[in-house]
């Protein structure tokens, strides 16, 4: 089910500097809101993938 618009997650509340995710043509769509003219584009399962690494602490060696 394709998503056109782009969403934000709620922990953004009004700012404009976050990331916001959308599907189109079985992909998913990611973006910088303060930079919208670059795309990542990437499969389903990989942000999947991603995201259970996000939540497990993989990448948080990089938030220092």
């Amino acid at each position: 089910m394709d998503s056109p618009a782009w969403q934000k997650s709620s922990y953004s509340g009004s700012s404009n500097a976050c990331v916001e995710v959308r599907t189109v043509d079985g992909l998913v769509e990611l973006r910088e809101s303060d930079d919208g003219d670059i795309i990542v584009r990437t499969t389903p399962t990989k942000f999947a993938t991603f995201l259970q690494g996000i939540k497990a602490g993989e990448f948080d060696h990089l938030t220092t």
